[in-house]
């Protein structure tokens, strides 16, 4: 296991990278006067996704890739340059300053000018996607193509980003556009096939930054994004806690997702 100061990650044996950018939830101790003192939880976590995937992914030989610091420092899911991932809706930044519910995160005067942006790209941003990248060249020179699996989750029910209740699995594959099309027919008939969860492909969520930028079928490289509500595995009552028997229920369903992708071979 390789251990940088801002990511870890776990080198597998298969072609499956599993990236879970938004599961830190740290603020550095320097930083952290800037903050209202709600945004010191740092409530938008991905909550418990290495529990929830863990033991499936050392099954699968997949590699791992998480990050150390919370979304509230900055997003690693988002463009280095801070263009918005969905035109005409709410959209969190490279640097966000509001919660998901829509308040601002930084006290008055406290957000972080176009300086403390740049260093924080080049401190937190930057190392973690060399690390990706350099984790799926790793990948293709062993195997001779890599795929990679953005794993997310998020409360089911934020009227500031979405209308109504977020569909349970929320499958991205950038329109299509970031893997070979069979991948995308593939996950989509997992999901179709059962019925305990609701389920869209390309929906609300289409992937965000590091699977549009990391899935280039063209170059042997396969992304797909899922974006899971926390109802899914633990409570959305505010305490974050993770739910033993709703995860139970929920882990078959994620291991046959990534049992598909991994049967998934490029055409000779």
């Amino acid at each position: 296991m390789s251990t940088e100061s801002v990511y870890t990650l776990r080198p597998g044996s298969s072609p499956l990278l599993i990236s879970m950018p938004h599961v830190g939830s740290e603020i550095p101790a320097d930083q952290q006067a800037r903050y209202q003192a709600r945004a010191l939880q740092s409530e938008d976590t991905d909550w418990h996704l290495e529990r929830l995937y863990g033991e499936i992914a050392a099954e699968l030989g997949a590699s791992l890739i998480v990050p150390r610091y919370s979304r509230y420092l900055i997003d690693l899911n988002r463009p280095p340059e801070d263009t918005p991932m969905y035109p005409g809706a709410s959209n969190t930044e490279l640097c966000p300053t509001r919660f998901f519910s829509g308040e601002p995160l930084y006290r008055e005067g406290q957000a972080p000018d176009a300086a403390e942006k740049l260093r924080r790209r080049e401190a937190y941003w930057r190392p973690y996607h060399e690390a990706l990248q350099g984790e799926l060249d790793r990948l293709k020179a062993e195997h001779g193509y890599a795929l990679l699996f953005d794993a997310h989750s998020i409360k089911s029910e934020l009227p500031w980003l979405f209308e109504g209740k977020l569909w349970d699995l929320n499958l991205g594959t950038a329109d299509g556009r970031s893997c070979d099309a069979a991948i995308t027919q593939r996950l989509g008939e997992v999901l179709a096939a059962q019925s305990g969860y609701s389920q869209v492909v390309n929906g609300r969520f289409k992937g965000g930054h590091i699977t549009r930028h990391y899935g280039q079928p063209a170059l042997g490289q396969h992304a797909v994004q899922l974006e899971m509500c926390w109802s899914c595995y633990m409570q959305e009552d505010g305490s974050f806690a993770y739910d033993e028997a709703r995860a139970a229920q929920v882990q078959p369903l994620l291991r046959q997702l990534l049992q598909a992708l991994l049967a998934w071979r490029p055409a000779a």
